[in-house]
Protein backbone atom coordinates (compact mmCIF):
# COMPACT_ATOMS: atom_id res chain seq x y z
CA UNK A 1 0.00 0.00 0.00
CA UNK A 2 1.24 3.84 -0.92
CA UNK A 3 0.37 6.59 0.90
CA UNK A 4 1.03 10.26 0.17
CA UNK A 5 0.69 12.83 2.48
CA UNK A 6 -0.02 16.15 0.53
CA UNK A 7 2.66 18.70 1.71
CA UNK A 8 2.01 21.66 0.46
CA UNK A 9 0.87 25.24 2.08
CA UNK A 10 -2.21 25.57 -0.08
CA UNK A 11 -4.09 22.19 0.95
CA UNK A 12 -3.16 23.24 4.87
CA UNK A 13 -4.30 26.66 4.63
CA UNK A 14 -7.61 24.78 3.31
CA UNK A 15 -7.53 22.29 6.24
CA UNK A 16 -7.10 24.92 8.58
CA UNK A 17 -10.45 26.60 7.32
CA UNK A 18 -12.26 23.41 6.66
CA UNK A 19 -11.52 22.40 10.48
CA UNK A 20 -12.22 25.84 11.91
CA UNK A 21 -15.96 25.15 13.94
CA UNK A 22 -16.93 28.20 12.89
CA UNK A 23 -16.54 27.79 8.75
CA UNK A 24 -20.41 27.78 7.48
CA UNK A 25 -21.74 25.30 5.20
CA UNK A 26 -21.74 27.00 1.96
CA UNK A 27 -18.01 27.93 2.26
CA UNK A 28 -17.40 24.47 3.84
CA UNK A 29 -18.29 22.79 0.50
CA UNK A 30 -16.37 25.46 -1.68
CA UNK A 31 -13.21 24.78 0.02
CA UNK A 32 -14.11 20.97 0.12
CA UNK A 33 -13.95 21.20 -3.97
CA UNK A 34 -10.73 23.32 -4.11
CA UNK A 35 -8.97 20.98 -2.24
CA UNK A 36 -10.64 17.52 -3.90
CA UNK A 37 -8.83 19.01 -7.64
CA UNK A 38 -5.22 20.05 -5.21
CA UNK A 39 -5.61 15.90 -3.71
CA UNK A 40 -7.15 14.72 -7.43
CA UNK A 41 -4.29 15.79 -9.02
CA UNK A 42 -1.64 13.79 -7.02
CA UNK A 43 -3.85 11.32 -7.20
CA UNK A 44 -4.32 10.88 -10.83
CA UNK A 45 -0.31 10.91 -11.09
CA UNK A 46 -0.46 7.63 -12.30
CA UNK A 47 -3.40 7.15 -14.19
CA UNK A 48 -2.99 5.12 -17.64
CA UNK A 49 -2.98 6.91 -21.04
CA UNK A 50 -2.33 6.43 -24.23
CA UNK A 51 -0.21 8.23 -27.24
CA UNK A 52 -2.54 10.58 -29.48
CA UNK A 53 -0.83 12.36 -32.42
CA UNK A 54 -1.99 15.75 -33.33
CA UNK A 55 -1.33 18.96 -35.45
CA UNK A 56 -0.10 22.25 -33.46
CA UNK A 57 -0.52 25.56 -35.56
CA UNK A 58 3.48 24.82 -36.56
CA UNK A 59 3.70 20.96 -36.69
CA UNK A 60 2.55 17.28 -35.82
CA UNK A 61 3.17 16.12 -32.22
CA UNK A 62 2.49 13.05 -30.20
CA UNK A 63 1.08 14.06 -26.77
CA UNK A 64 -1.60 11.88 -24.51
CA UNK A 65 -4.85 11.05 -23.76
CA UNK A 66 -6.60 9.35 -20.84
CA UNK A 67 -6.85 5.51 -21.89
CA UNK A 68 -9.58 3.43 -22.07
CA UNK A 69 -11.44 1.54 -19.90
CA UNK A 70 -11.96 5.47 -18.89
CA UNK A 71 -10.96 5.79 -15.00
CA UNK A 72 -14.08 4.95 -12.33
CA UNK A 73 -14.70 7.76 -9.66
CA UNK A 74 -16.87 6.10 -6.52
CA UNK A 75 -17.72 8.33 -3.78
CA UNK A 76 -19.00 6.80 -0.53
CA UNK A 77 -22.53 8.37 -0.14
CA UNK A 78 -23.57 10.81 1.06
CA UNK A 79 -19.77 12.63 2.73
CA UNK A 80 -18.00 11.78 -0.50
CA UNK A 81 -20.54 13.56 -2.83
CA UNK A 82 -19.32 17.30 -1.60
CA UNK A 83 -15.70 15.52 -3.47
CA UNK A 84 -17.02 14.68 -6.72
CA UNK A 85 -17.31 17.83 -8.44
CA UNK A 86 -13.45 18.56 -7.45
CA UNK A 87 -12.53 15.46 -8.94
CA UNK A 88 -14.47 15.21 -12.08
CA UNK A 89 -13.21 19.01 -13.07
CA UNK A 90 -9.71 17.65 -13.04
CA UNK A 91 -11.10 14.65 -14.82
CA UNK A 92 -14.10 15.15 -16.98
CA UNK A 93 -13.78 12.26 -18.91
CA UNK A 94 -13.66 9.67 -15.67
CA UNK A 95 -17.32 7.52 -15.15
CA UNK A 96 -19.06 7.92 -11.85
CA UNK A 97 -20.27 5.33 -9.38
CA UNK A 98 -21.89 5.49 -6.45
CA UNK A 99 -21.35 3.48 -3.29
CA UNK A 100 -23.47 3.72 -0.16
CA UNK A 101 -21.97 2.51 2.94
CA UNK A 102 -23.36 2.59 6.73
CA UNK A 103 -21.84 0.72 9.80
CA UNK A 104 -24.25 -2.04 11.84
CA UNK A 105 -24.45 -0.35 15.30
CA UNK A 106 -25.06 -3.83 16.67
CA UNK A 107 -21.81 -5.55 14.81
CA UNK A 108 -20.08 -2.11 13.95
CA UNK A 109 -19.13 -3.53 10.58
CA UNK A 110 -19.70 -1.95 7.53
CA UNK A 111 -22.20 -3.02 5.17
CA UNK A 112 -23.39 -2.02 1.56
CA UNK A 113 -26.88 -0.47 1.49
CA UNK A 114 -26.51 0.96 -2.27
CA UNK A 115 -24.45 0.76 -5.14
CA UNK A 116 -24.86 1.90 -8.93
CA UNK A 117 -21.77 0.87 -10.27
CA UNK A 118 -20.68 -1.24 -13.47
CA UNK A 119 -21.30 -5.29 -12.97
CA UNK A 120 -17.58 -5.92 -14.49
CA UNK A 121 -14.81 -3.93 -13.21
CA UNK A 122 -12.04 -5.98 -15.31
CA UNK A 123 -8.95 -3.45 -15.65
CA UNK A 124 -10.16 -0.20 -14.50
CA UNK A 125 -8.36 1.90 -12.80
CA UNK A 126 -10.98 2.88 -9.14
CA UNK A 127 -10.80 6.42 -7.49
CA UNK A 128 -12.73 5.96 -4.03
CA UNK A 129 -13.47 9.68 -2.71
CA UNK A 130 -14.38 9.65 1.47
CA UNK A 131 -13.62 12.65 3.29
CA UNK A 132 -12.65 10.78 6.51
CA UNK A 133 -10.18 7.68 6.80
CA UNK A 134 -11.30 7.22 10.50
CA UNK A 135 -11.35 3.83 11.68
CA UNK A 136 -10.64 2.38 8.14
CA UNK A 137 -13.33 -0.04 7.80
CA UNK A 138 -16.27 1.51 5.56
CA UNK A 139 -13.35 2.03 3.15
CA UNK A 140 -11.59 -1.13 3.19
CA UNK A 141 -15.34 -2.86 2.49
CA UNK A 142 -15.35 -0.45 0.12
CA UNK A 143 -12.35 -1.11 -1.65
CA UNK A 144 -12.98 -4.95 -1.43
CA UNK A 145 -16.51 -3.91 -2.88
CA UNK A 146 -14.28 -3.06 -5.86
CA UNK A 147 -11.94 -5.54 -5.93
CA UNK A 148 -14.35 -8.18 -6.30
CA UNK A 149 -15.52 -6.95 -9.19
CA UNK A 150 -12.12 -6.97 -11.29
CA UNK A 151 -10.66 -3.38 -10.12
CA UNK A 152 -7.16 -3.74 -10.92
CA UNK A 153 -6.02 -0.78 -8.52
CA UNK A 154 -8.03 1.22 -6.17
CA UNK A 155 -6.63 4.65 -5.07
CA UNK A 156 -8.76 6.52 -2.27
CA UNK A 157 -9.35 10.21 -1.52
CA UNK A 158 -9.52 11.17 1.50
CA UNK A 159 -9.11 15.00 3.39
CA UNK A 160 -8.05 13.35 6.78
CA UNK A 161 -6.58 10.01 7.75
CA UNK A 162 -5.60 8.27 10.96
CA UNK A 163 -3.12 6.23 11.85
CA UNK A 164 -5.43 3.35 13.11
CA UNK A 165 -7.36 3.56 9.43
CA UNK A 166 -4.47 3.36 7.58
CA UNK A 167 -3.18 0.09 9.80
CA UNK A 168 -6.76 -1.45 9.13
CA UNK A 169 -6.70 -0.12 5.60
CA UNK A 170 -3.10 -1.89 5.04
CA UNK A 171 -3.99 -4.94 6.92
CA UNK A 172 -7.94 -5.70 5.00
CA UNK A 173 -6.08 -5.03 1.56
CA UNK A 174 -2.96 -7.09 1.89
CA UNK A 175 -2.17 -7.90 -1.26
CA UNK A 176 -4.26 -5.72 -3.48
CA UNK A 177 -2.68 -2.50 -5.50
CA UNK A 178 -3.69 0.30 -3.22
CA UNK A 179 -2.84 3.74 -2.39
CA UNK A 180 -4.00 6.19 -0.32
CA UNK A 181 -3.75 9.87 -1.08
CA UNK A 182 -4.53 11.93 2.49
CA UNK A 183 -4.83 16.04 2.68
CA UNK A 184 -3.14 15.16 6.08
CA UNK A 185 -2.52 12.35 8.35
CA UNK A 186 -4.35 13.61 12.04
CA UNK A 187 -2.79 12.32 15.47
CA UNK A 188 -5.29 9.97 16.65
CA UNK A 189 -8.86 8.35 16.88
CA UNK A 190 -10.96 9.39 19.99
CA UNK A 191 -13.69 6.83 22.11
CA UNK A 192 -15.98 8.08 20.20
CA UNK A 193 -14.39 6.79 17.03
CA UNK A 194 -14.18 10.77 15.67
CA UNK A 195 -10.70 11.64 14.21
CA UNK A 196 -8.60 14.35 16.76
CA UNK A 197 -8.44 17.02 15.78
CA UNK A 198 -10.44 16.47 12.90
CA UNK A 199 -12.78 18.34 11.67
CA UNK A 200 -16.17 17.06 13.11
CA UNK A 201 -19.18 14.99 10.83
CA UNK A 202 -17.84 15.81 7.23
CA UNK A 203 -21.36 14.97 6.13
CA UNK A 204 -23.24 17.36 8.75
CA UNK A 205 -20.59 20.14 7.94
CA UNK A 206 -21.39 19.95 4.00
CA UNK A 207 -24.91 19.36 3.99
CA UNK A 208 -25.70 21.64 7.05
CA UNK A 209 -28.35 19.17 8.59
CA UNK A 210 -26.83 19.54 12.12
CA UNK A 211 -25.24 23.07 13.35
CA UNK A 212 -21.54 23.37 14.33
Amino acid sequence: MRVHVADHPLVTHKLTVLRDARTPSPTFRSLVGELMTLLAYEATRNVRVTPKEIRTPVTTTTGVEIAEPRPLVVPILRAGLGMLDGMTALVPTAEVGFLGMARNEETLEPYTYAERLPDDLSDRQCFVLDPMLATGGSLSAAMQFLFDRGAVDVTAICLLGTPEGLERVERDMDGHDVTIVLGALDERLNEQGFIVPGLGDAGDRLYGTVGH
